[in-house]
């Protein structure tokens, strides 16, 4: 449901040795009497369970003998508090919220971002009407997009609302087409990437591209205009539209292609060349050049179409003009 979600650090770590024998999920909480096992599961769901360095994500599964790693996040913070944060509103009725989010803002209070998010903004702009079902601490939020990326994304002001919006999310019964600016292109300059996307068993703070566990992830892109040289460009705006929505989806595969986001600082492995580099700095650019431009949907309530639009920022809109003299 989630997508492009912020990183949480390493709160604690749990090595528990097992047997084999016996489902893993009852096996671990056995093991680990102060986790339920609707904990564990939970863990294993968001790929913080491993063997091995394997993420594990089937509870059901038999047990294997072996030592079990257990990434256990930081506690949710305190009830957050209304800030009277300025928002841009696209749209809004007595059942959702939709905004156009800016970079550097944080979708909800976590260790490091306590303040300053969408949610504190919320909970001052609609008061009491924010839906309490996605949790104290993300009051109202179906979905979420990295802190540093910026565009539209939509949150429930009623029970009725986030029920609905989580279904069509679940169901990816969604528009959402972001606009990135990359390292390069992507080649072909049209096509479909696929691939399984899993907590990376080397730095807790990537996600990576795995062969086994993971969840499935599609990402149909098309390379919109490319700059530089045509034979080899140096950079490109790059059309993506998820079929899917995990955890830094775009941001891995455009990776996978050779073809990072520019100004990414987890997945931008390798240097621009040179012009890149100076285009980047008089934009002012310091995030990753990744925008959610499109989301449309089915009102969950009035069964309205909806559809927003919203063009790149500024720093974003700088670059795009400078790449354009290359």
């Amino acid at each position: 449901m989630a997508s492009e979600a912020e990183d949480d650090e390493v709160y604690g770590l749990r090595v528990v040795t097992l047997e084999a024998g016996g489902r893993v999920d009852k096996a671990l909480a056995a093991a680990l009497p102060e986790f339920s096992r609707a904990r564990i599961q939970a863990l294993m769901a968001e790929g913080r369970v491993s063997r091995g360095g394997v993420p594990l994500t089937d509870g059901s599964a038999k047990a294997q003998a072996g030592d079990y790693r257990l990434e256990i996040p930081p506690p949710e913070p305190a009830d957050p508090q209304p800030e009277n944060i300025p928002l841009t509103v696209l749209y809004e009725d007595e059942h959702l919220i939709v905004v156009d989010k800016p970079p550097g803002m944080a979708m909800h209070p976590a260790p490091g971002s306590e303040s300053g998010t969408l949610v504190n903004a919320l909970l001052h702009h609609c008061g009491d009407s924010l839906s309490g079902i996605g949790g104290v601490a993300r009051p109202g939020i179906v979905h979420r997009i990295d802190k540093e990326t910026s565009g539209v994304v939509v949150a429930a002001k009623t029970d009725a609302a986030h029920q609905g919006l989580s279904a069509l999310f679940a169901a990816h019964n969604i528009e959402r087409t972001y606009v990135a600016l990359t390292r390069g292109a992507p080649s072909p300059i049209r096509g479909t990437i696929e691939g399984a996307i899993a907590r990376s068993t080397h730095d807790r703070k990537k996600m990576a591209l795995t062969k086994t566990g993971g969840r499935h992830a599609v990402t149909h892109y098309t390379v919109v205009r490319t700059y530089g040289p045509p034979e080899k460009p140096l950079a490109a705006r790059v059309s993506c539209r998820l079929e899917t929505g995990r955890t830094h989806q775009i941001r891995v595969h455009l990776a996978s292609k050779g073809a990072p986001c520019l100004g990414d600082p987890t997945y931008g492995s390798g240097s621009p060349a040179a012009p890149v580099r100076a285009a980047i700095e008089a934009a002012q650019l310091s995030r990753q050049a990744l925008h959610a431009a499109v989301l449309g949907f089915r009102h969950p309530v009035t069964g309205e179409a909806l559809r927003f639009e919203s063009p790149p920022p500024d720093d974003m809109a700088k670059l795009e003009d400078l790449l354009e003299k290359l």
